[in-house]
């Protein structure tokens, strides 16, 4: 569909971040008159970079009428469905398409394992493509972890495997999805500052399924009740991990501290390098979608090699990634923990009293949610940014809680005279990080300098 679309005329591309500004190159590569535009402003290098190409940048607003009149309209992630270009577009019936949907029409000779869910899709996803890698093929990461699909897909050497994040925003205007394996971790409350509804939410999450047959194959969590109420009417070959039920295809055994893969032990909890019980679930779901993706990952000496390379793993940055012990203090960065479900399983991770920074951007969750774990391992709540009257409203009377203001200099300076020798502070927001930085990995940034300066 897309290649076609090219050719009737002009692509309008909305927004100008790091994926619109490859699939304008990827776009313009295949032949495509490309406009593109974004409601911000934007660096007057990325204009003359894309204008060098012969694309239509333009920033500080959009020309409706000529996205009216386009062939097809490429959606960036970040743009709210209410946006005025969409609106347009819609009533014109032009169709809109995710960034994603025009790369995959460049890829068709790609593996695709396809990953969504609510907490833990990245790193699943950077997991995967490791294991792939420690099996000695050629593997990539890329989609909503950070590397735009389409910058893969202007590679003059293609990946044979790709790992693909997928958010619920790009699943949206993603119709062709297809993948040779899908994996669907979890469901929680997510984006209510931008779905109607959480059954919104959901429906989109849900999309992963679209194209399913009986021939697809999907990676689901056993333990999660709303996955498997909504995924087991879905055609195909169902595969499940679970942290409880030893009867999964990847799950626990009745060896304490072992893990089973197709009735086998397979690693120890010792054999993950990563913090917290539910990293175990992330490791066991990616270990089980490289094993089905092919029978030549199911022999002894493959397995041997996924654990290795379940060993060699790292952390990725802004997700329980420690930062430094400074002074007997262990200061942790979960700058991407940006809902309530992700924040509480990230301090239920904790064994140490625990400094736990929260705030930011509401995202319309109630944060009493996060009351058991707070109880158990918080010696004190900091409460910032925006969000910080909610939070103190729903938490204050229940923890030791201080609320501050939107100075990040002072929420640091804060925890470090709060925490204790033995203990941890855990930057783990539960909100977005739009009122104070331009995205979590900035917050994450300037939790790092702030720790380490001396």
């Amino acid at each position: 569909m897309i290649r076609e679309l090219i050719l009737r005329g002009e692509v309008a591309v909305i927004g100008l971040g790091r994926s619109g500004q490859a699939v304008s190159q990827l776009l313009r590569h295949a032949g495509a008159r490309v406009y593109a535009s974004d409601a911000a402003d934007a660096d007057a290098g990325t204009l003359t970079k894309l204008a060098g190409i012969g694309v239509d940048a333009k920033a500080k607003g959009h020309d409706l009428a000529r996205i009216g009149a386009a062939a097809a309209v490429v959606v960036s992630p970040g743009v709210p469905p209410d946006a005025p270009p969409l609106v347009i577009a819609r009533e014109h019936g032009v169709p809109i398409v995710s960034e994603i949907e025009v790369a995959l029409a460049f890829l068709p000779a790609a593996k695709v394992i396809a990953v969504t869910g609510t907490n833990g899709k990245s790193t699943i996803t950077a997991m995967i493509a490791h294991l792939l890698r420690s099996l000695g093929v050629d593997a990539i990461a890329a989609g909503n972890i950070g590397t735009p699909l389409s910058e893969i897909a202007l590679k003059v050497n293609l990946p044979a495997w790709i790992a693909l994040e997928l958010s619920s925003f790009q699943l949206h205007d993603t119709p062709s999805i297809d993948p040779l394996v899908g994996v669907l971790s979890n469901l929680e409350p997510d984006h209510l500052d931008r779905y109607e509804s959480l059954e919104a939410y959901y429906a989109d999450k849900m999309l992963l399924f679209a194209n399913a047959t009986d021939g697809s194959v999907w990676v689901t969590n056993a333990d999660d009740a709303e996955v498997e109420r909504r995924s087991e009417n879905v055609p195909g070959n169902h595969q499940r991990f679970s942290m409880r039920d030893v009867k999964a295809d990847a799950g626990p055994s009745v060896t304490p501290g072992a893990w089973r893969l197709f009735g086998s032990e397979f690693i120890t909890t010792a054999d993950v390098p990563l913090l917290g019980a539910h990293n175990i679930a992330n490791t066991l779901a990616a270990a089980l979608s490289v094993a089905v993706a092919d029978s030549a990952h199911r022999t002894p000496g493959a397995r041997a090699r996924i654990v290795e390379g379940i060993r060699s793993f790292k952390a990725l940055p802004h997700r329980l990634e420690v930062i430094a012990e400074v002074d007997g203090v262990l200061w942790i960065d979960d700058s991407k923990a940006t809902n309530v479900s992700s924040a509480r399983v990230a301090i239920e991770a904790m064994t140490r009293p625990t400094v736990v920074l929260l705030g930011g951007k509401h995202k319309n969750e109630p944060y009493t949610a996060l009351l058991g774990g707070l109880s158990a391992h918080a010696s004190l709540v900091v409460a910032y940014g925006e969000a910080a009257p909610l939070i103190e409203a729903d938490l204050a009377g229940y923890v030791p809680l201080v609320r501050l203001g939107s100075s990040f200099h002072d929420v640091i300076a804060c925890a470090r005279a709060a925490a204790r020798p033995g203990g941890a502070v855990l930057l783990s927001p539960a909100c977005s990080s739009y009122d104070m930085f331009t995205n979590y990995e900035m917050r994450g940034d300037a939790f790092r300098r702030l720790v380490t300066m001396r």
